[in-house]
């Protein structure tokens, strides 16, 4: 018997799961495929408050996100670092006195400690200006952080797994009833085929944009509709301007987007907003999505943005809460979490929420969940950090000049990846190599075997797709046969291990 069974292995169940585990609670977790496999890695990459979401009135959700951001930073400063962003003043849109006085708000409201404030400056002599179209002569500067957050999410279930939780991936929750006072889940492992059923106290359904389905497929509920789903796409061009700091660009529609420097040699400009009717397993880009965010970064880049210039493409569908808004971009960002308990064992749905606020959001679930199952520990992960984490938030750079200095034949620029991956893990990683070849096998680009069996071994990695787009963004650097030759060999060990596949055990 469990005390929780989450269904979703997204930000928001793995949050849950991380704090439930670490307060005492039993927990299983079933991800039908692999973790952050569908909105949680289709996000811009940002930690940040959301200086829109002022002009909707979302303070509280704003003032709660500012709160979380540099406390998220200080749990994970391998994976999460400061941003600086550009946010120029176009005539005819926004007047600049309206964008002062947000800026100011988001530099005051939300407990800001180490990123600097806001600041102006002018475009025809600061270097930000030289990617720019002439004619944009203001500009305001301000902070956020960048997140890699499919990482965020492996990393919140690798600690969740480590405190006793048993996460699951490739499995589904497939039927799922009350006895009494508790849950009979009957899961099947779609890799294998096989089922069996996990007895639970009470079922958190974090199923993202399948919550709906959940809802109807699994528990029986013909009638669920609580989720505006809204898709987000993005594109990712090389490299479009050199200076280190991001853009936040306005459009003439009153939507925003944003340019931002991606995985050192690439520009990632996104995204879009617009009502999704479709399975959220097909989400793509469209062509009038990609048409649109070429014609609106080329509105301020000197160097047009052309559909050749893409080198992938990527969609994410966000389950918000139907609060009735008229337009996508209006619809709340906020979470909203409702427990059922009509009779016999609770039940809880989780709804919106935004990354960056994920932590917050599994605090209160817990507060939820311990008035119906009863309280194990008392809040912890507001000072706590993440697998690989534990080092201050200004020395990132002096471990990466150490990992070089225990593993001289690393090239400099692997370590640095090493690191903002994997933190300190990252020399349980290497283990006692002393020589590339050592790390085994090159799959292309610093790709080895001994990171491909540590992301198979303790990160639930189990195909290509796993470890060079969710675990590692080496996608963007190995062709089709490298990727391929990547895939083979995981099959291969995968074949000969004798896990549970998608237990995160020891396989190698």
């Amino acid at each position: 018997m469990h005390d929780i069974f989450i269904i979703g292995g997204g930000i928001n169940g793995c949050g849950i799961a991380r704090d439930a585990a670490g307060r005492g609670h039993s927990v299983f977790l079933a991800e039908m495929n692999d973790l952050a496999n569908g909105t949680s890695s289709g996000s811009t990459k940002l930690i940040h408050g959301g200086l829109r979401y002022l002009e909707h009135y979302e303070f509280r959700l704003v003032r709660e996100a500012l709160m979380e951001r540099e406390r998220l930073w200080h749990s994970a400063p391998h994976i999460i670092w400061p941003l600086r962003l550009i946010l120029p003043h176009h005539k005819g849109l926004r007047p600049a006195w309206l964008l002062r006085l947000g800026l100011f708000l988001y530099d005051h409201i939300g407990g800001r400690i180490l990123l600097p404030t806001t600041r102006s400056i002018d475009l025809r002599s600061d270097p930000a200006g030289r990617a720019l179209k002439p004619g944009f002569e203001r500009a305001f500067e301000f902070s956020d952080c960048w997140v890699d957050d499919a990482r965020l999410v492996v990393l919140n279930a690798r600690d969740a797994a480590d405190k006793g939780a048993e996460i699951r991936t490739r499995t589904k929750a497939v039927a799922a009833r009350r006895e009494g006072d508790h849950w009979v889940v009957e899961i099947e492992d779609l890799t294998t085929g096989a089922r069996e059923e996990i007895h639970a106290r009470m079922l958190i359904n974090a199923a993202g944009p399948w919550i709906d389905r959940v809802l109807g497929q699994t528990i029986g509920r013909n009638d669920a509709h609580n989720v505006r789903l809204v898709k987000g796409s993005h594109i990712v061009i090389r490299r479009k301007f050199e200076d280190p700091r991001s853009f936040f660009f306005q459009n003439s529609d009153g939507r925003i987007f944003f340019a931002i420097p991606y995985e050192d040699d690439f520009t990632l400009i996104g995204t879009t907003d617009e009502d999704f009717p479709g399975d959220p397993a097909n989400a793509a880009i469209s062509d009038s999505e990609i048409d649109y965010l070429c014609a609106s970064a080329s509105e301020y880049f000197a160097e047009p943005v052309r559909r050749d210039d893409i080198v992938w493409t990527y969609a994410g569908v966000r389950p918000l809460f139907d609060d009735g808004a008229d337009a996508a971009q209006e619809a709340t960002r906020d979470y909203v979490l409702k427990v059922e308990k009509k009779s016999g064992a609770p039940l809880m749905n989780i709804f919106g929420g935004k990354i960056t606020t994920y932590r917050r959001l599994a605090e209160a679930a817990l507060e939820k969940i311990e008035k119906q199952i009863g309280a194990k520990g008392k809040p912890w992960t507001a000072k706590s950090v993440l697998p690989g984490g534990d080092f201050g938030v200004d020395e990132v750079e002096a471990r990466i000049e150490a990992l070089c200095t225990q593993f001289p034949f690393l090239a400099r620029a692997h370590a640095r990846r090493l690191i903002r991956l994997y933190g300190t893990r990252a020399r349980t990683l290497l283990g006692d190599a002393r020589s590339a070849r050592d790390l085994g096998r090159h799959f292309g680009a610093d790709l080895y075997a001994a990171e491909v069996d540590y992301l198979m071994r303790l990160e639930w990695a189990q195909d290509a797709q796993d470890i060079l787009w969710r675990r590692t963004k080496l996608g963007l650097r190995l062709d089709a046969k490298q990727a391929a030759a990547l895939d083979a060999y995981v099959s291969e060990v995968m074949a000969a291990s004798d896990a549970p596949a998608g237990s995160g055990k020891d396989r190698v």
